[in-house]
C-alpha cells in the first residue's frame, strides 16, 4: 500500500487501518455574559467613584401663611428682589451697597424687621446667593414674604 506523491513512492503507515475523513467545522462559539457583566459591574464603580459627593449645605426657611390683613410696615426694610436687581424702597441698589444700607440699619435699631421679597420670575438661585452675603456679612433675622403679601 504505497501513496503516490509526486514521482516518489512512500509507504503509508496507516496502511490497514479505516481513515476518517478530516472535517473542518469550527466550533460556534457562544458569547459568554461573563465579561460583559464584568465590564458593567467596573463602569458602574466608576462612575460611583467619579461622581461628586458634596455636603450640601441647607438653609432652613418656613413658608409664611397667607395672612387676611397685611401686618403693620412702620419702620420694616422691604428688599424686592428682581429680574434685573435689587431694589430698597423702591430705589434700585446693588448687593454691596445694600449690605452697607443693611448694616447701617442695624446698628440704629437691631430689632429693625428684613424682609426679602422676590418677584415671581426670580430663579431660588438669586435669593439664596443673597441670603449668603447678607448671612456672611452678620445680618441675620431675615424673612422671606410673598410678593402678594403687601
Amino acid at each position: 500500500m504505497y501513496q503516490k506523491r509526486g514521482n516518489e513512492r512512500m509507504a503509508n503507515p496507516n496502511a490497514g487501518q479505516l481513515a476518517l475523513p478530516r472535517v473542518n467545522k469550527r466550533r460556534r462559539s457562544i458569547i459568554s455574559l461573563t465579561p460583559l457583566i464584568d465590564v458593567v459591574f467596573i463602569l458602574l464603580i466608576f462612575f460611583m467613584l467619579a461622581s461628586s459627593y458634596l455636603n450640601w449645605r441647607t438653609i432652613n426657611l418656613t413658608a409664611p401663611a397667607l395672612v387676611e390683613s397685611a401686618p403693620a410696615v412702620d419702620n420694616t426694610i422691604i428688599i424686592d428682589i428682581l429680574p434685573k436687581g435689587l431694589s430698597i424702597a423702591g430705589n434700585q441698589t446693588e448687593p454691596k451697597s445694600l449690605i452697607h444700607q443693611l448694616l447701617m440699619a442695624r446698628r440704629a435699631d437691631p430689632a429693625q424687621p428684613i424682609l426679602l421679597r422676590p418677584a415671581i420670575a426670580v430663579p431660588v438661585q438669586n435669593v439664596v446667593e443673597l441670603l449668603d452675603r447678607l448671612t456672611a456679612a452678620g445680618i441675620g433675622d431675615i424673612a422671606l414674604v410673598r410678593e402678594n403679601t403687601f
